[in-house]
């Protein structure tokens, strides 16, 4: 199975993905055939800093789990309001 298709079923998920000229924590918002939408987050501030679009074969590592992925989570979803 291609890394691409993998990374479909985490699409709108939190996850660490490094590639080959940066890595950060952030939310993948959508995946295509040959590029990935990433929004990266400021781990400080939980906010969304920038969003970037990745070729998907300069990809080199996503992490969707662990604690760290954890702590961004629960730190977000603090911040939401009750609606």
């Amino acid at each position: 199975m291609k890394l691409i298709n993998r990374m479909k079923m985490f699409e709108q998920q939190y996850v660490f993905l490094r590639w080959a000229t940066g890595a950060e924590y952030g939310k993948i918002t959508f995946v295509g055939e040959d590029y990935i939408e990433f929004n990266i987050i400021d781990v400080d501030t939980m906010e969304y800093r920038e969003t970037v679009v990745i070729n998907s074969q300069l990809i080199l590592e996503a992490v969707f789990g662990g604690p760290d992925i954890s702590r961004i989570v629960a730190e977000i979803s603090s911040m939401l309001t009750d609606s």
